[in-house]
Formats: C-alpha cells, structure tokens, sequence
C-alpha cells in the first residue's frame, strides 16, 4: 500500500507542475502559478518522505478554504462561451483548488494513519 500513494503522490507532483506551466497566460498568472508549483513541491515531497503531516495538512485545508473562497456565485460550467467568462474562470480555479486540497489531505490522511499503526 505505501507504493501505491507514493505512486499517485509522483504522478499528482507532476500533473501539479505541468499545471503550475500552463498558468503563463493565465490574466493572473504569478498567483496561480505559485499555488500549482508549491503543491506540486508538497506532493513529491511526500512522495520521497521530505514533507511532514502539518505541512499536509495546513497546505490542504488552506486549498479547502480557497475552493470556497473562489467559488463563484453562479456557476456556469468550465467551458468558454457556456457562460459569462468571469463565472467560467472563477469555477476553474475553486475546482482546481478543491482537486490540490483532496490530494492534499489524503496524502495528510496516509501520513497520520502511517504514524499511528506505525506502518
């Protein structure tokens, strides 16, 4: 079972930087870009036993905060033109939020749950 999260932790790591890379034209790009890279540091992090359950779990539960924060008020999908642009911008970065914050606090789950049947 430990290869199997060390597994999704290196593919999330990276799928996380190739993230962090395509956020260049984004019209808020250093934000966002700063967001997908430190996730994707966090999760390989893991991956190799360099990051620790607290860091898990204030990293998740801060990307938890800012799918709520980011979510819009109406949601309209995730696709150009099936909505008003601000709206479709808006539920894209609160669901890539939410994906960071469960990959996050499952990884802060594995850890905790390791640490106490000292697996």
């Amino acid at each position: 079972m430990k290869i199997f999260f060390k597994i999704i932790a290196i593919v999330f790591g990276v799928l996380f930087l190739v993230s962090a890379g395509l956020q260049y034209n984004d019209p808020d790009s250093l934000i966002w870009i700063i967001i997908w890279a430190a996730a994707g540091i966090v999760t390989l992090g893991f991956a190799f036993n360099k990051t620790s359950l607290p860091v898990l779990l204030v990293s998740g539960v801060a990307a938890l905060a800012g799918f709520f924060y980011c979510y819009p008020e109406k949601f309209e999908g995730f696709e150009i033109g099936a909505g008003d642009i601000k709206n479709v911008e808006e539920g894209r970065e609160a669901f890539g939020l939410l994906i960071i914050a469960m990959v996050l606090l499952l990884l802060a789950f594995r850890t905790w749950r390791s640490k106490r049947l000292k697996v």
